[in-house]
């Protein structure tokens, strides 16, 4: 390799650490790593912004916009508290019925949006909730959180991950429906019976309390019926769009900012309160990402990790599927699922290049989901989901310790892996 391709490993590696450590602010080290990858023409701002190769995926970045304005004036209504007051009182109080209606709330959101967003609402209502039945929070927030990361590896939107692999590998919203929710489905039914398993000992009925609880009213946890209305429409028609894709040739992300600007233009919402709800540094993030992967497309590395792999594994699709699953279930685990697979997608585009190109060489993107949406739930870094319950949990007073968090998602990665990879075996490599 050229010096310049030793310098943008020595760069990544470095912001790489930054970001698994949390040394300092994630967007802070992806951006200082774009900006010196561009500082040591390691890439360029023709290559960083325009190329479609090595540049900023901007289909990624304005499909979260769009979603994220969307889930924005979605919020406003009331209706994910709507929901958990509807869920508590479905569950009659009773603290087991309780977490699997949550959790199936929880992964049923996350696979329409985007899983961050979805804890990020339900949290604060899993405080109330739990306060009013005297019940520990932290076992709702961690299966909430593990939830969230199951249920959005269903569908291309559901995941930060999956947007940049759907992106990366050509695959349609309806590529992730047919081949990845089927699993997540069953990956759910066994999760809610390892929920049982995991927190029993804290499931302590209060009849009195339940009765308490059975008096709210989830109606008026509705603030603007009308607005409900017209964000259920627009979502509806998005998520129609999404998966109309092959007929109407629109991208999510096309459609993602048609439908957030229809919603802004036809509502009361102003622009600063839709836009009030966006995650900047999320997308900030992303787009200094892509610049740092970019530069090591640009520069050869990612070419010769690629070869590398490809001849470890002697063009063995099996084993080079079960390689990447677990492989990426591992090291998801231990640092963000974003940045790494940021860094793993063209590897693997050029691995099913390599494998022949053809539909049997898609397994490996499968793989790669799997492996890093259901990775990150290991533990309390592994996911942007997780830190996010995490730091929402010790700005409530009730902390989650990582080892806490780890101690059960080690049991639920392990798991949920074992049982995709005897699905990927049957379905595509016999």
């Amino acid at each position: 390799m050229t010096v310049t391709a030793w310098l943008a490993v020595a760069v990544f590696l470095g912001a790489y650490t930054l970001i698994a450590t949390e040394r300092v602010h994630r967007v802070a080290a992806a951006l200082g790593g774009a900006g010196i990858m561009l500082a040591v023409h390691a890439t360029d701002a023709g290559a960083a912004f325009f190329s479609v190769q090595s540049g900023i995926d901007w289909n990624v970045v304005f499909l979260l916009l769009g979603m994220m304005i969307i889930v924005g004036v979605l919020k406003q209504t009331g209706v994910f508290e709507y929901l958990a007051i509807w869920a508590a009182k479905r569950a009659r109080g009773r603290p087991y019925r309780l977490m699997v209606l949550l959790v199936v709330i929880t992964a049923g959101a996350s696979a329409l949006l985007d899983n961050v967003t979805t804890v990020l609402l339900i949290a604060p209502v899993t405080f109330l909730v739990c306060e009013r039945l005297a019940l520990p929070t932290v076992p709702f927030l961690i299966s909430e959180a593990m939830a969230s990361n199951i249920g959005g590896a269903a569908t291309l939107v559901g995941d930060p991950p999956n947007i940049i692999i759907a992106s990366r590998g050509g695959l349609s919203f309806n590529d992730f429906l047919i081949h990845m929710a089927p699993m997540v489905v069953v990956l759910m039914a066994v999760f809610i019976g390892l929920c049982w398993l995991m927190f029993r000992r804290t499931f302590v009925y209060d009849p009195d309390l339940a009765a308490d609880i059975m008096e709210l009213d989830e109606r008026e946890a509705i603030a603007d019926r009308k607005l409900l209305r017209q964000s259920l429409t627009v979502l509806a028609l998005v998520m129609a769009a999404f998966v109309l894709h092959p007929v109407l040739h629109y991208e999510p992300s096309v459609v993602a900012l048609l439908g957030a600007g229809i919603l802004v233009a036809l509502t009361k919402v102003t622009t600063e309160q839709a836009i009030a709800e966006v995650e900047w540094p999320t997308l900030v993030f992303f787009a200094g990402l892509f610049v740092m992967v970019g530069a090591l497309v640009d520069t050869g590395v990612i070419g010769q990790v690629s070869q590398a792999a490809a001849g470890a594994t002697e063009g063995r699709l099996g084993l080079t599927t079960m390689v990447l699953l677990w492989a990426s279930a591992g090291l998801s685990a231990v640092v963000d699922n974003i940045p790494y697979v940021a860094t793993m997608s063209p590897i693997v585009a050029d691995l099913v290049q390599a494998n022949g190109g053809n539909e049997s060489a898609q397994v490996l993107w499968w793989a790669l989901a799997f492996g890093a949406d259901l990775g990150g739930n290991a533990t309390a870094v592994g996911a942007a989901a997780n830190v996010v319950i995490v730091g929402i949990a010790a700005r409530n007073r009730t902390p989650i310790s990582f080892w806490e968090f780890t101690r059960y998602g080690l049991v639920v990665t392990v798991v949920t892996v074992a049982l995709v990879t005897p699905y990927l075996w049957l379905r595509y490599l016999l």
